[in-house]
């Protein structure tokens, strides 16, 4: 897996309050889950963010951020934002604090059915 590990430590000591948190490998990068739904992860050197589908254009508009895109389709309420605008403490505060909201009202992801035997 390459994903940039010092930036994981970083996301881990923000998000460290959390009770329900939980890390997972995911799509070549690694992926943290809070309240049982993907929060933020980090692809290559990037920090992926979910966040509400309604904040997202002005969020794409923010210097070092851009759209999620995967198997090239455009995944709206998914962003990725770069080293450049994650220099401090406080920077990459405010993007996780962008995913922490929105994981309050976000859906989790329904639970792949097991077969029966």
């Amino acid at each position: 897996m390459a994903y940039d590990e010092n930036l994981a430590q970083r996301v881990r000591e923000q998000l460290s309050p959390q009770r329900e948190l939980e890390e997972k490998a995911m799509m070549g990068g690694l992926t943290f889950m809070v309240n049982g739904k993907m929060c933020v992860g980090i692809f290559h050197d990037d920090l992926m963010c979910r966040i509400d589908k309604r904040d997202h254009a002005a969020a794409v508009e923010r210097p070092g951020c851009r759209t999620m895109k995967f198997s090239n389709r455009a995944m709206p309420g998914f962003v990725l934002v770069d080293q450049t605008a994650l220099r401090t403490a406080r920077e990459l505060r405010t993007w996780i604090d962008l995913a922490l909201s929105y994981n309050k009202i976000a859906k989790a992801s329904a639970k792949p059915k097991r077969k029966r035997s």
